[in-house]
C-alpha cells in the first residue's frame, strides 16, 4: 500500500511538472516548429527531455533583455562621450545606407569612421601585437574571451597583466564560466589577489546543472587604453599559435585603431555592468580618438539580452543585397531557415556563393551537422569547398569587393540565437579585396566538393548528419 501511494504522489507530481513545462513552453510563443520539437520530446523521452530542457530548452531571453534595458534606461552612463558623433548614413554609398540604418536600429551600432584595421590570419603574428598592446597600457586593459586559458599563451598574457596592474592600470577580465572552464583555479586566485577585476560570465554552478549553460558569452574583445581594440575569431590558448594535430589553425581577427574602438569599448563595458553590475562612467574609457584611417566600420552585437537577432539580419541583409559574389568561411555550418533561403535565392539570381568549411574539425558533431545542409546548397547551385590544409575557424564573409565581416560568430542557429557574439562590419573596398584575396589563398588550399560524388556517400553517413542536425540549436 504505502509503495502504490509513493507512486502515485511521485506520477502525480511528474505530471503537473512536465505539464507546465508545456504551458510555459507555449506561452513562450517560439517558433511553432520548435515548440512542437520540445513538446514532443517532453512526451515520448520524459525523464531524458525534461532535463536538455532545463539544460537547453528554457528561454531566458526576456530575463536578459529586461536587464539590458535596464542598463540603458541608468543616467549618468553612456557607451560614448558627446565629442564621438554618430556617423550620419551620408556618408555610406548608397546601396548599403539601409543595412547600417538597420544595425543602428536593432543593436545601436553606431558607424565609426576612420579607422585603420589590421587583418590577422595567424595567431603567432596576432599575440606579438596583443603584448605589445598589454605592454604599452597606461590607463586601463578591458579583455573578454570566451576561452581563456592558462597554457604558454595564456601566462604569457597572464604575465603581463599582473604586472600592468602593479603600476596602476586598471585591469578588467571577463572569461566565459563554460568555455573557460580549463582555466586553473590558482591563475585565477592569483589574478584576483594582485587587483585584477576577473568575473565568470554566467556562472553554472555545479557541472553545468544550469539553464544558464546554455547561453555563453563567446566574444573575444581586448581593448587598451580606449584607442586600440582586438576582436574576431581566436581565443587566448596555445591552440591559435601551434595549430591542431592535422595541421594549422586558420583563423580571422582584427586590430583597430580609430573611433570604432568605442564600440569595442561600449560592448565591454555592457557586458561588464551584465556581471558585476557596477556602473563604468569614466568618459576616460572613450578619449577623443584620432583619425587613423579611412575605414569606416559598425560593431554590430547580437545575443540574449538583445530584441533582434542583429547578426543573423546583417547576414540575411547583406546576402540578399549582393549583386556578384558572396564568399564565406565558416566552421560550422547551421544556418537557420532564413539563411538557408537567402543563399539559395542569391544563388538561383545568379550571384556566385562560395563556402569554404573544414574537412576536419575540432567538434567532430557539429561538423556532421554542417554537411546536413550541403545539399540544400547544391540543389541552388550554391559551391561548397572543404578546407584540407588544417582548421579552418575563420567567420568571415566578403561581398562584391565592397563590404566584408570579420568576427565571433559562426552560421549557425546558436550563435544566431543563443550566445552572446560581436562582429565587426566594414565598408571598405580596400579591405573587402584583401578579405577577397584571402579567400582566394584559402580556396586554393581546399577541393570543391562533387554534387555527385557528395550524393554517393553512405546511408548510415546521411543517417548521422540527420540526427547531428536535430541537434542544431545546442550545438
Amino acid at each position: 500500500m504505502l509503495w502504490e501511494i509513493t507512486t502515485f504522489i511521485i506520477a502525480i507530481v511528474y505530471i503537473y511538472t512536465i505539464l507546465t513545462t508545456v504551458i510555459m513552453l507555449l506561452m513562450e510563443n517560439r517558433n511553432p516548429v520548435k515548440s512542437i520539437a520540445w513538446i514532443v520530446v517532453l512526451i515520448l523521452v520524459p525523464i531524458v527531455g525534461f532535463i536538455f530542457y532545463i539544460f537547453f530548452g528554457k528561454n531566458l531571453r526576456k530575463q536578459f533583455v529586461i536587464s539590458r534595458r535596464s542598463l540603458q534606461k541608468l543616467k549618468g552612463y553612456s557607451y560614448t562621450v558627446e565629442d564621438i558623433k554618430r556617423v550620419s548614413t551620408d556618408v555610406l554609398p548608397e546601396e548599403h545606407r539601409n543595412l547600417a540604418t538597420l544595425l543602428m536600429n536593432s543593436c545601436d551600432a553606431e558607424a565609426y569612421p576612420n579607422n585603420d584595421v589590421r587583418l590577422y590570419t595567424d595567431g603567432k603574428t596576432l599575440f606579438e601585437d596583443i603584448f605589445v598592446a598589454l605592454e604599452s597600457a597606461q590607463h586601463h586593459i578591458h579583455l573578454e574571451y570566451y576561452i581563456f586559458l592558462a597554457d604558454e599563451i595564456g601566462s604569457k598574457v597572464i604575465d603581463i597583466l599582473l604586472r600592468k596592474v602593479k603600476q596602476g592600470v586598471a585591469v578588467r577580465v571577463i572569461i566565459d564560466d563554460v568555455g573557460s572552464w580549463q582555466m586553473k583555479k590558482s591563475a585565477i586566485a592569483e589574478m584576483r589577489a594582485a587587483g585584477i577585476r576577473l568575473e565568470c560570465f554566467l556562472k553554472v554552478g555545479l557541472p553545468f546543472l544550469s539553464s544558464k549553460v546554455n547561453y555563453r558569452n563567446h566574444r573575444k574583445i581586448l581593448v587598451v587604453d580606449g584607442r586600440v581594440g582586438f576582436t574576431g575569431g581566436m581565443n587566448i590558448a596555445d591552440r591559435y599559435v601551434q595549430g591542431v594535430k592535422w595541421g594549422p589553425w586558420r583563423d580571422s581577427h582584427l586590430r583597430i585603431e580609430g573611433s570604432g574602438v568605442a564600440g569595442l569599448q561600449k560592448t565591454f563595458l555592457s557586458d561588464w555592468y551584465f556581471v558585476d553590475r557596477k556602473l563604468i562612467s569614466d568618459p576616460n574609457f572613450f578619449p577623443m580618438p584620432e583619425a587613423k584611417g579611412k575605414t569606416l566600420l559598425q560593431m554590430v552585437t547580437s545575443g540574449p539580452d538583445t530584441v533582434w537577432n542583429s547578426i543573423m539580419q546583417m547576414y540575411f541583409t547583406a546576402i540578399v543585397q549582393a549583386r556578384r559574389y558572396i564568399y564565406i568561411e565558416t566552421p560550422y555550418f547551421l544556418p537557420n531557415d532564413s539563411i538557408v533561403t537567402a543563399l539559395q535565392n542569391a544563388a538561383l539570381s545568379g550571384t556566385d556563393v562560395q563556402v569554404i568549411l573544414p574537412e576536419r574539425a575540432d567538434a567532430k558533431f557539429t561538423l556532421i551537422g554542417s554537411y546536413s545542409y550541403l545539399n540544400e546548397m547544391f540543389k541552388a547551385g550554391v559551391k561548397i569547398y572543404f578546407y584540407k590544409k588544417g582548421f579552418v575557424h575563420s567567420k568571415t564573409i566578403v561581398i562584391d569587393d565592397e563590404i566584408s565581416t570579420v568576427g565571433t560568430a559562426n552560421m549557425d542557429v546558436r550563435s544566431f540565437e543563443q550566445n552572446f557574439e560581436a562582429n565587426v562590419l566594414m565598408y571598405d573596398p580596400n579591405i573587402a579585396v584583401k578579405m577577397r584575396q584571402l579567400f582566394e589563398e584559402d580556396r586554393a588550399n581546399s577541393e570543391e566538393v562533387n554534387k555527385a560524388d557528395w550524393e554517393k556517400r553512405p546511408i548510415s553517413q546521411k543517417v548521422k548528419e540527420s540526427v547531428a542536425r536535430l541537434f542544431s540549436p545546442v550545438l
